[in-house]
């Protein structure tokens, strides 16, 4: 009498168990991940719709007939660059510069920043007690009110840092502080500090996907450690590496609660680049986009134009925060076809 293994239990030598998935089960899954991806695009083409339509109709408010085109542009241009007259609202070009500024530097901090932690937690740190803790502190200052950045910016980076920066190297300037105020170096250091832990899981996750035949193959080809991680490693979690600064500069883009505190002004003078050396002024202080709305809102002396400007104000933030995040993904996708990276690396 023969014996079906599949319905004894009885398994042949060397084969593993296989698993049954309820196809009900399956089938209920994939239709709920659909309808959630469709329900958040929905969400997200109602809110540009609702931006839309209130920018447009302020854009296009005082547009005489035949030439709505020509009255779009020169709105857009005195929003960019001279402001409202009689103080209604300032121009917004410097806050795009300034957002854009500081989310680059930000990112370029970071990263590297980012890299060598991740490295250190899967390639050299034990599993002792001091790593678990180090993995569960960063865990926990993803959650960390962002404020409570901007206060630790201002009290060590700029006070302390900046102020001992001063006495050192800009002595002949004091009382007038030089590094010792807030500014867009410090802004940048404090966004950095806020968005470190997603770099870093987002990198470690990254890492503990790579197989170990690749660590030992390279091993077994008289590879130092080192060796590995520079021509092996890093090019091979290098997306994940990309979309951990991805995260950082959706989150970063919009925070405005420590930026209050380590730099943002209401009007700044002057932008923090110049196409003189040294092209980027870590000292000079900027405007950003989210404070900038913050200010429209409470502020501006608009009466029923208030919202439209509010609207075509968070346009220029998403436009913003798109094209940094379309930059940061082309890059990763030509790395993935540079290294041939799986998609789930």
């Amino acid at each position: 009498m023969s014996v079906n293994p599949t319905r004894t239990g009885a398994q042949p030598s060397g084969c593993r168990r296989a698993i049954a998935v309820p196809v009900f089960g399956s089938d209920a899954m994939t239709w709920l991940s659909a309808w959630c991806v469709a329900l958040s695009l929905l969400v997200f083409v109602g809110f540009l719709s609702v931006l839309l339509f209130f920018a447009g109709q302020w854009l296009v408010a005082d547009a005489p007939n035949g030439s709505m085109m020509t009255a779009l542009l020169d709105t857009i241009e005195r929003l960019l660059l001279s402001g409202g007259g009689n103080g209604e609202f300032n121009a917004m070009l410097p806050a795009i510069v300034g957002t854009s500024v500081v989310v680059i530097l930000m990112s370029v901090l970071v990263a590297p920043l980012g890299v060598v932690v991740a490295i250190y937690l899967c390639e050299y740190a034990r599993g002792t007690w001091y790593t678990e803790l180090v993995r569960i502190g960063m865990q926990n200052l993803a959650g960390v009110p962002s404020i409570i950045y901007g206060v630790f910016g201002l009290t060590f980076f700029v006070y302390t840092i900046g102020g001992s920066l001063d006495e050192w190297f800009y002595a002949d300037r004091l009382p007038s502080p030089t590094l010792g105020s807030p500014g867009l170096l410090w802004a940048a250091i404090t966004l950095a500090l806020l968005t470190l832990p997603t770099v870093v899981v987002a990198a470690e996750e990254g890492l503990q996907r790579i197989p170990n035949s690749l660590r030992e193959g390279s091993y077994a080809l008289g590879a130092t450690r080192i060796e590995t991680i520079i021509r092996v490693l890093i090019p091979a979690a290098s997306p994940s590496f990309i979309t951990g600064i991805i995260l950082a500069i959706a989150r970063a883009a919009g925070e405005v609660a420590p930026l209050m505190l380590v730099g943002v002004v209401k009007f700044a003078p002057e932008l923090p680049v110049s196409l003189q050396a040294p092209f980027v002024h870590l000292e000079h202080k900027f405007m950003h986009m989210g404070f900038y709305i913050f200010d429209v809102a409470n502020h501006a002396a608009l009466g029923s134009g208030r919202l439209g400007l509010l609207c075509a104000a968070s346009l220029f933030l998403v436009a913003v925060i798109l094209s940094l995040n379309i930059s940061a993904i082309v890059l990763r996708s030509s790395l993935r076809r540079r290294f041939d990276s799986p998609e789930d690396i």
